[in-house]
């Protein structure tokens, strides 16, 4: 059974959540603020659901905490902050999906569903894997067994949302991939979100996988289109 993590102070809202989360079939843990979700993680989780306004430590601190515990959990803020530059905020410290309130439960179900599968998943890609798993572009080496990315055969640690935008760029190297493209590829064709999400991670992959991120020698962009990953 899938482990979800669901931490929000006001209780209503937490019981809300986490009961329609159990009638979906998932194991929930809920803790109503940062200090007692840090208490509770592990790495059996597959998705934490966080607030942003918490008492004490905020949602966004907890969210970069988690994120350099575990790559592979996924991470949905859930918050009243409606401004871009909050969304852009958390999901450039790790989070894989931002939800504003008021929200529908039954979207917020279909996104940790989503993440839930994106999580579980092993492989991905057009394009089938060599035969050992790994797939090479360059100086680069995506191993798709232990979900790492090599560069110059030195490990680069990444989310799973990262990992598997790497494998759609390994697996149309050279071709350029519109925004569309990734986001269904990545977060599903039924995905409600903005597709500003796939900028934000471009953002951050550059910082891990480019010498320069502000001018950037593999992961290009394609103006007006998409982006374009050159080994």
């Amino acid at each position: 059974m899938r482990k979800i993590m669901v931490v929000e102070d006001e209780e209503a809202i937490r019981e809300v959540i986490a009961l329609n989360l159990r009638m979906a079939g998932y194991e929930v843990s809920e803790a109503g603020s940062a200090e007692q979700a840090l208490a509770l993680f592990d790495q059996s989780y597959d998705v934490a659901i966080l607030d942003v306004m918490l008492p004490g430590m905020s949602g966004f601190s907890l969210c970069e905490t988690l994120r350099r515990d575990s790559s592979a959990v996924g991470i949905i803020i859930l918050s009243a902050k409606t401004l871009e530059t909050d969304k852009i905020r958390g999901l450039s410290i790790g989070a894989d999906d931002y939800m504003t309130k008021p929200f529908s439960v039954s979207e917020l179900l279909a996104r940790v569903d989503a993440l839930v599968r994106r999580v579980a998943r092993s492989a991905g890609g057009d394009a089938a894997p060599e035969t050992d798993g790994r797939m090479v572009s360059g100086s680069f080496v995506l191993d798709q067994k232990s979900r790492v990315l090599y560069k110059n055969g030195k490990p680069i640690d990444l989310t799973q949302v990262e990992f598997q935008i790497m494998e759609l760029f390994f697996a149309n190297s050279g071709g350029a991939l519109v925004r569309e493209k990734i986001l269904e590829g990545v977060w599903g064709e039924n995905y409600y979100g903005d597709v500003k999400i796939v900028d934000v991670n471009i953002r951050r992959l550059r910082m891990k996988v480019e010498d320069e991120p502000s001018s950037p020698r593999h992961i290009l962009t394609v103006w007006g289109y998409g982006y374009r990953w050159n080994g």
